[in-house]
């Protein structure tokens, strides 16, 4: 328990481990999933693709899913990398959130942080002598998955012994905390203490997003992404010990409506220099479910995103400072205090008429409980309602909970949502730059009973998706990066006819191409 308290933080483990005081009726109606997006004719059958991104965090504190252990060689990182690919590959997942930033540290050579100890097995800020964060990018984008770079802003360091704590010996020398004292808050007190950056500091805030936004400016991220962690979860009989900042920095307002302030300017300015930098890269947050309880908030009684960790996650939707969001609903369907069935309409109904696109963060860890965690359809049924919903998409916690696949859950939600391939949505408020229709100009089989498409560009692609004719409209059957082979994995024995289309940098799709029909087998 102490170390999923360390990691996760202690109010999160209360709502995490609350159980239901009573079980209910956990079935949900069959629904139909999200109509696809149409992107013109196939011939003269319209083609579709269902539109949803799909993913999974790679977490890196503690070593939780990768690397596997602190000071791997290069070479077994990087294939352990690959088989994380190969497993987002295999469930037709399109986006990857990788834990870059877990606490004050960076998996690429920065001038901001020292590097991580969860991949250099030393705190001392040893290099490696190679960049995983290009490495991972490109491989991501090799197999046409969207990168997310997953930072948290103001941790500094993980409790001992595995992180330094709050002993500031054990800081690596250029550790920023080292050289700024003033920015440096150990909260909370005794063993599990940690380091922070301090929220109410403008100069260590406009630090923080220098680091973060260095990895933006060096690598062809295609996302910038924050989890729940902002002020720390609150600890029994003890507060953030922000005295000096609130007095020097905050400006009459109350110390919770400044606190929630430092967190609003760092997520505002974020989104702003984000766009200023790469406007076509995504900015999200993961946050905590629960806004806040009853009145305007949802029918819950667990933990306050607003009060406790001062993340008033509803303002960063209402002002658009978010492409999208990705609340974590880590409890069951029927569950007394927080109800999956009521918290996901509170949030389906916030972010209706924005553009901030809503996905779930979903509760893979949790399978095999007790109680309804023990249902091996409890994540699917979930899904159901993510469907009805309106939800764009989903992100598992975490891949190796994925790989566990504990009660043959996975095997259910997959074949049920992710049996065939996806495009990420289209965000209107990015650029679009639609390329003209590709030529497919001709196709071979191979023994293996695959198809190879020859092809010409019909305009600059990021990507392309290959569309194949049925009974009455055109299906998507395979992605990829441009560059990368155009392969129908499982076609049939006869004549098929295909249709190509090209995507820009944010999934925006052009016309599809002439239709090609191969011949029979």
């Amino acid at each position: 328990m102490l170390f999923v308290v360390a990691v996760l933080g202690l109010g999160l483990i209360r709502a995490a481990f609350y159980q239901p005081e009573a079980l209910r009726n956990n079935d949900v109606p069959a629904v139909e999933a999200p109509a696809p997006a149409s992107a013109g004719k196939c011939g003269t059958q319209p083609v579709r693709a269902v539109r949803e991104l799909r993913g999974m965090w790679l977490t890196t504190v503690y070593n939780i899913d990768f690397p596997s252990k602190p000071g791997l060689p290069e070479a077994q990182v990087k294939a352990e990398y690959l088989r994380w690919l190969d497993l987002a590959v295999a469930h037709n997942h399109n986006a990857i959130f990788v834990h870059v930033r877990p606490s004050g540290d960076a998996f690429w050579p920065s001038k901001y942080a020292p590097w991580s100890n969860w991949l250099t097995g030393k705190l001392d800020g040893t290099d490696p002598g190679w960049d995983p964060m290009a490495f991972m990018i490109d491989e991501a984008h090799k197999r046409n998955i969207e990168f997310h770079a997953w930072f948290n802003p103001y941790r500094g360091t993980q409790p001992a012994p595995s992180g330094a704590g709050t002993d500031l010996a054990k800081l690596a020398p250029n550790h920023p905390l080292l050289a700024h004292p003033e920015w440096r808050i150990a909260y909370p007190q005794g063993r599990t203490g940690r380091l922070y950056f301090d929220p109410g500091v403008p100069e260590a805030r406009k630090f923080v997003e220098d680091s973060m936004l260095e990895a933006v400016q060096k690598y062809d991220v295609d996302g910038v992404h924050f989890d729940d962690f902002f002020y720390p979860y609150p600890e029994k009989d003890q507060d953030f010990p922000d005295d000096a900042s609130f007095a020097k920095h905050g400006g009459g307002l109350t110390r919770a409506d400044w606190r929630r302030e430092n967190v609003n300017t760092l997520v505002r300015e974020m989104q702003q220099r984000i766009r200023a930098i790469k406007p076509w890269v995504k900015f999200g947050i993961s946050p905590f479910g629960i806004w806040r309880n009853q009145g305007e908030g949802s029918d819950t009684k667990g933990l306050e995103s607003y009060s406790a960790i001062y993340a008033d996650t509803r303002k960063w939707v209402r002002e658009g400072w978010l492409d999208y969001i990705v609340p974590q609903l880590y409890w069951t369907i029927g569950f007394d205090k927080a109800d999956y069935a009521k918290t996901l309409p509170w949030w389906a109904e916030t972010v209706k008429g924005s553009k901030v696109q809503l996905y779930i963060g979903m509760a893979d860890y949790r399978i095999g409980e007790k109680g309804d965690w023990s249902d091996p359809a409890q994540l699917d049924k979930q899904m159901q309602l993510n469907d009805k919903f309106g939800v764009q998409g989903q992100v598992h916690y975490s891949a190796k909970q994925i790989r566990a696949n504990r009660l043959g859950a996975v095997d259910i939600y997959r074949s049920r949502h992710y049996a065939g391939p996806a495009l990420p949505p289209q965000m209107q408020q990015l650029p679009a730059a639609p390329p003209a229709a590709p030529r497919i100009t001709g196709a071979n089989r191979g023994k293996d009973g695959t198809l190879t498409f020859e092809t010409a560009p019909g305009g600059q692609a990021t990507s392309w998706a290959l569309y194949r004719t049925g009974d009455t409209e055109a299906a998507l059957v395979a992605t990829g990066r441009a560059g990368a082979p155009v392969v129908d994995r499982k076609p049939p024995s006869g004549p098929a006819t295909y249709c190509l289309t090209g995507l820009d940098r944010t999934g925006n799709e052009g016309p599809p191409s002439s239709p090609f029909t191969t011949a029979a087998s």
